[in-house]
C-alpha cells in the first residue's frame, strides 16, 4: 500500500480513498456498455453490404454409369477411388450372344440377297411365260378360225367350235395371269423412296445387323468423362446387368461448384455477377475467391419431394432458403471432395 503524504492530515486521506473507488467503479460500469455498444455498432457496421451463410457445400458433376444392354459381366477393369479418363473401360459384358446376333444378321442379309437373285431369273420377270402365253394365244384363235370356217360349210361340230372358242378363252386368261405374275416380281424387285436404290428386304437385314453390331460395341462400358470412381460396389465379375440400372458412378474433378443455400431475407441485393469469398471446414486456411453463377428458380422446400402444405389452421411462417451457385474463380490448393461444408460470403454492395 503507498505511504500516506505527510502533508496531508490522515483524516482527509481516508476520506478520499473511498471517493476515489467511487469514481473508478462508475467509469467501469459506464465504459462496459458502451465498449459492448460500440462492439456492436462494428460488427453491424461490418455486416453491412454482404450475405453470409454456412449452410453451403461444395458440389461436383457425378455420372452415373449403366449398361445400355443386359448380360453377364465377365471383366471388371477398375476399382473403387481409381482415376479415370474418357474412354477407360470400366467393364465388359459377356459378348457371345450378341456376336451370335451379328451372324444371324449377317444371314439375313445373304438370305435376301439371294431371294434378290432369284426373283431377278424368274420366268415372270423375264418375258418368257408372257410369250408362251401370248403364242397360245395366237393358236387359239387360228384354230377357232378353222373351225367356224368348218361350221358354215357343216364339215364340224357344235362340240369341236365350243372347245377352240373356250381354248381362245383359257389362253387370254393365262396371259393376264403371266402379265400378273410379272408385275409382282418387279414389285418385289423395286425400291422404296425411304431408302432409293436398296431392295426393302436387304435395307430391313443391313439395319438388323447394324443394330446387332451396335450391341456387340455396347458389350464394352468405358468411361464418358475423366474422374473418380465411387459406389463400384456393385461391380463384380458374375454379376447380372440390367439395361438402365446404374453400376458405378464416375465423380468429376473438374468443374467444381458451390451450392449456397441463402435465406430469402438475404437476396434483396444479391444480383448474378458479385464477387463471393469461401471457406472450407476441412481446410481452415484455405480462402478461395468466386463468383454467384446463378441464383436458384426455387426454394429448397418447393423441389423436395414432399412439398409443405401451408393450407392449415396452424400455420408457422418459416424463413426460406434459396440455392445460390457459386462458380470458384482460381484453383484450389487442396482437393475439393464432394459433400464438403463451406463458409460463403457474398458481397451484394457490388452491383453488376
Amino acid at each position: 500500500m503507498a505511504e500516506a503524504d505527510p502533508m496531508i492530515p490522515a483524516a482527509a486521506q481516508v476520506a478520499s480513498e473511498p471517493h476515489k473507488r467511487n469514481w473508478q467503479r462508475l467509469i467501469l460500469m459506464g465504459a462496459v456498455p458502451l465498449l459492448v455498444l460500440l462492439g456492436g455498432l462494428v460488427y453491424w457496421y461490418s455486416l453491412q453490404g454482404k450475405a453470409s451463410t454456412d449452410n453451403a457445400y461444395v458440389k461436383l458433376d457425378k455420372v452415373s454409369v449403366s449398361s445400355e444392354i443386359g448380360g453377364k459381366i465377365v471383366t471388371v477393369a477398375v476399382r473403387e477411388d481409381q482415376q479415370v479418363k474418357p474412354g477407360d473401360l470400366l467393364f465388359r459384358i459377356d459378348p457371345e450372344p450378341y456376336e451370335l446376333h451379328l451372324r444371324q444378321a449377317d444371314a439375313s442379309i445373304a438370305a435376301a440377297q439371294a431371294n434378290i437373285a432369284a426373283l431377278s431369273n424368274a420366268s415372270a420377270l423375264s418375258g418368257a411365260d408372257l410369250t408362251a402365253a401370248r403364242e397360245n394365244i395366237a393358236f387359239a384363235r387360228t384354230n377357232l378360225s378353222r373351225q367356224q370356217a368348218l361350221w358354215e360349210r357343216g364339215f364340224t361340230t357344235k362340240a369341236a367350235l365350243d372347245a377352240a372358242r373356250h381354248q381362245v378363252t383359257s389362253a387370254e386368261a393365262q396371259l393376264d395371269q403371266a402379265v400378273a405374275k410379272q408385275r409382282e416380281a418387279a414389285a418385289k424387285l423395286a425400291t422404296g423412296s425411304q431408302v432409293p436404290g436398296v431392295n426393302p428386304q436387304v435395307a430391313a437385314a443391313t439395319a438388323q445387323r447394324a443394330l446387332a453390331e451396335l450391341n456387340l460395341r455396347r458389350t464394352e462400358v468405358r468411361a464418358p468423362i475423366a474422374g473418380t470412381i465411387a459406389q463400384a460396389d456393385r461391380l463384380l465379375v458374375g454379376q447380372e446387368a440390367i439395361a438402365g440400372l446404374p453400376l458405378l458412378t464416375i465423380v468429376a474433378r473438374q468443374g467444381s461448384y458451390i451450392e449456397a443455400n441463402f435465406k430469402e431475407t438475404d437476396l434483396a441485393d444479391m444480383r448474378v455477377g458479385q464477387r463471393a469469398e469461401v471457406r472450407f471446414d476441412a481446410y481452415p486456411g484455405v480462402r478461395l475467391k468466386g463468383h454467384v453463377a446463378a441464383i436458384g428458380a426455387g426454394t429448397g422446400s418447393e423441389f423436395s419431394v414432399l412439398p409443405a402444405q401451408n393450407a392449415t389452421g396452424n400455420w408457422v411462417k418459416v424463413t426460406q432458403r434459396v440455392p445460390v451457385r457459386i462458380v470458384l474463380d482460381e484453383p484450389s490448393p487442396r482437393e475439393l471432395i464432394a459433400g464438403l461444408s463451406s463458409k460463403v460470403t457474398v458481397y451484394t454492395a457490388e452491383q453488376r
